[in-house]
């Protein structure tokens, strides 16, 4: 069978890779030029099943009123006159109830739990290098009511079957050394043992070199321009480079998913919500994280990529709106100089930013439309690098006819609930 694949980040080029294995004929186009060079290019780094939670759950909307006022607030909302910002968020809010928050969590940890699966044996099977670290995440707590909070957390964590440690300051800096000097800022922490991390841009550029050599033709610097239905069935794909066909077709597009898909009456409620990153060179070893310490005040991830740290965090509900935001740089550089300040090199460090492809309800959507031979892999929202290979194994499987290794009757685009 033939495939195209629209979308060359770390959720297309997965699909690509699984759908080769299997045996078809793959093409994936993308208009930059180069695998991994948006949304996957320079995220957190972090592979966290153990937090998989989608962000409507019980207490959020009085959450975000205290983010929003806050100096270094990891939510920055910036209004627009797009009915599809407020219809989002509306479904956000309707995602806010407990009962909600357990169906949607349960989906998301399936999925996640089967991606750190996925990955691990590919990673076995390939011999694949990006920079991975095995040692887990620190979510760490600065004050005594986040240490309290914990205990919902927790809960979930039990619930889920998910491995974790509440530790005490002391068993931070055991966990994450370089914090000795900042042991007064620290109440405690929560450590997930079973998280990785690793460089996505550099795990999906590999993994592309590895489709080629498996006879995966990449078509880069090629414009999607639309998707051509006919009859019930899509009749191929106009692009830059003239109008392809194929058998099948998966739209890996991120948060440029429903653009395309309008046009030929499919609506998802994807809405792009801006993250950002810092990027800086490790210039003390011993004084930089070992894994990845997630802090809670401000919802930011620092994580050890090789001889770089990476500093990820913000939701900016802005469109897409692909601007840098000076207030947010500062946000993180704020948070990496108050618990690692010797570690890494501000001064030399990256600014970048990438639109994640939300749903109001948090889980991807994942498999087929009501076009027999379109499938859809997006929707990923902050979990796309923990949720790629799983999410690209599973719809390798749908368009091959083959049965699925987990349920995923309730990840489509008409499973409830969803707005």
């Amino acid at each position: 069978m033939r495939v195209i694949v629209l979308g060359a980040g770390v959720i297309g080029v997965t699909t690509a890779h699984y759908l080769a294995e299997a045996g078809h004929e793959v093409v994936v186009v993308d208009r930059q030029a180069g695998p991994g060079l948006e949304t996957s290019f320079a995220n957190a780094g972090e592979i966290s099943p153990g937090y998989a939670s989608p962000w409507a759950g019980p207490g959020v909307p009085l959450k975000a009123i205290k983010w929003l006022l806050m100096h270094h607030g990891p939510l920055l909302l910036r209004p627009k006159l797009d009915p599809r910002m407020w219809v989002w968020i509306a479904g956000m809010l309707r995602n806010c109830t407990s009962a909600r928050y357990a169906i949607n969590k349960a989906r998301m940890v399936r999925v996640a739990e089967y991606s750190r699966d996925c990955l691990q044996a590919l990673r076995a099977d390939t011999g694949i290098a990006y920079d991975e670290r095995s040692q887990g995440t620190l979510q760490l707590f600065r004050t005594g009511k986040q240490v309290a909070g914990a205990a919902s957390d927790i809960a979930v964590l039990k619930q889920f079957g998910v491995p974790f440690e509440l530790l005490d300051p002391d068993g931070c800096i055991a966990a994450e050394p370089a914090l000795l000097p900042v042991r007064d800022r620290i109440a405690g922490g929560l450590r997930l043992p079973g998280d990785e991390t690793g460089d996505c841009a550099m795990f999906t550029d590999r993994l592309a070199s590895r489709c080629r050599a498996a006879g995966v033709r990449f078509l880069f610097e090629t414009t999607i321009e639309r998707i051509v239905d006919d009859s019930g069935a899509i009749a191929g794909v106009e692009t830059g480079a003239g109008r392809l066909t194929a058998d099948a077709y998966v739209v890996a597009l991120g948060s440029y998913s429903p653009l395309l898909l309008r046009d030929i009456g499919i609506s998802i409620p994807v809405y792009p919500i801006k993250g950002y990153s810092l990027t800086l060179p490790i210039v003390d070893a011993a004084a930089a994280p070992v894994s990845t310490v997630m802090d809670e005040t401000y919802k930011i991830a620092i994580t050890r990529l090789g001889d770089r740290i990476r500093v990820g965090g913000t939701a900016e509900v802005s469109g897409y709106n692909l601007d840098l935001n000076d207030r947010r740089r500062a946000t993180l550089a704020h948070s990496v100089g108050d618990l690692f300040p010797s570690g890494g090199d501000l001064d030399r460090s990256t600014f970048w930013c990438g639109l994640r492809p939300m749903t109001p309800d948090g889980p991807p959507l994942l498999g087929p439309t009501r076009y027999g031979n379109l499938y859809l892999n997006t929707g990923h929202g902050t979990l796309g690098w923990t949720m790629a290979c799983g999410s690209g194994r599973i719809v390798a499987d749908l368009v091959t006819g083959r049965p699925t290794e987990i349920d995923v009757g309730d990840l489509g685009v008409d499973r409830r609930p969803l707005r």
